[in-house]
């Protein structure tokens, strides 16, 4: 409760500041929107992060707790909000943010996305039943949530269970999808993304490439359009939609992790080429 009091507080002194929204409207996606999931960029800490996405001119960043700790003194995410704006960065979402059983626990995540100006929040709950208090926060300060999928024995890597999920919830529940391992599920994005009927609010782009291992199905991280992932598909789809959200650049790999710019510039490049 501390928190919430010191949180409530700043904002009211902060609503005599003008903060940019983070809200993307469809006016700006004539092109897919691409972003950068800060995961990539695990081992470098925040200033080098902005310091990375100025310089590959990526304004749309989805934090980590890492990089921006939602429930972390609130005098840091102040500092931290004023140099994204300063370097005219956008922390559009963050995430895979940890949810809780308890209400006001996630309410904390709510009240950070709020100060923000983030209009999604990333989650993957290991209780369904924490969808009840996340609905409830969703209507609360109307803000969309995106269910994260991992692979295909993870509890959301099934399309199915999470359509079963967000089926009967308020429409603002919806879906992060991970390209990645959405590919080492063995199924097709462009088909994934179409079946979830317009609830997928952004995209983890990420390639995988399947191989077998002692008799079992074994996931390697590859450059973006490299994998499996029928990407070029999935872009095709998001272009016939007229998709308006992020799609954030991320790997798994800890090798492009420890020299994120080729990486990274080459998924740049692929969109370029395929998402036009």
């Amino acid at each position: 409760m501390k928190f919430l009091k010191q949180l409530l507080l700043f904002l009211t002194v902060a609503a005599s500041f003008e903060f940019a929204s983070t809200e993307i409207s469809r006016t700006q996606a004539q092109d897919l929107i691409v972003g950068l999931q800060t995961y990539t960029l695990r081992n470098m800490e925040f200033d080098q992060v902005v310091e990375f996405a100025v310089k590959h001119k990526l304004k749309y960043l989805q934090t980590t707790d890492k990089h921006i700790d939602p429930k972390g003194p609130l005098q840091e995410i102040k500092r931290k909000k004023e140099v994204l704006d300063k370097h005219g960065l956008v922390c559009y979402t963050f995430g895979v943010a940890a949810t809780s059983i308890d209400k006001e626990e996630n309410r904390k995540l709510f009240e950070f996305a709020k100060f923000m100006g983030i209009k999604l929040i990333v989650v993957e709950p290991n209780d369904f039943k924490i969808f009840d208090n996340l609905e409830e926060l969703v209507k609360e300060y109307d803000i969309k949530i995106a269910i994260h999928n991992h692979g295909i024995k993870s509890l959301y890597g099934n399309p199915l269970v999470v359509q079963k999920v967000i089926q009967h919830r308020d429409p603002r529940i919806g879906v992060c999808l991970d390209a990645g391992w959405i590919t080492s599920a063995g199924l097709d994005a462009a088909k994934v993304f179409a079946d979830y009927k317009g609830r997928v609010f952004d995209v983890h782009l990420k390639d995988k490439r399947v191989e077998k291992s002692q008799g079992d199905d074994v996931a390697i991280d590859t450059k973006i359009g490299e994998g499996h992932g029928k990407l070029k598909g999935l872009l095709q789809a998001l272009m016939k939609a007229k998709w308006n959200g992020v799609m954030a650049i991320e790997t798994d790999s800890p090798i492009f992790a420890n020299s994120p710019s080729d990486f990274v510039d080459g998924a740049i490049q692929f969109v370029k080429e395929n998402g036009r």
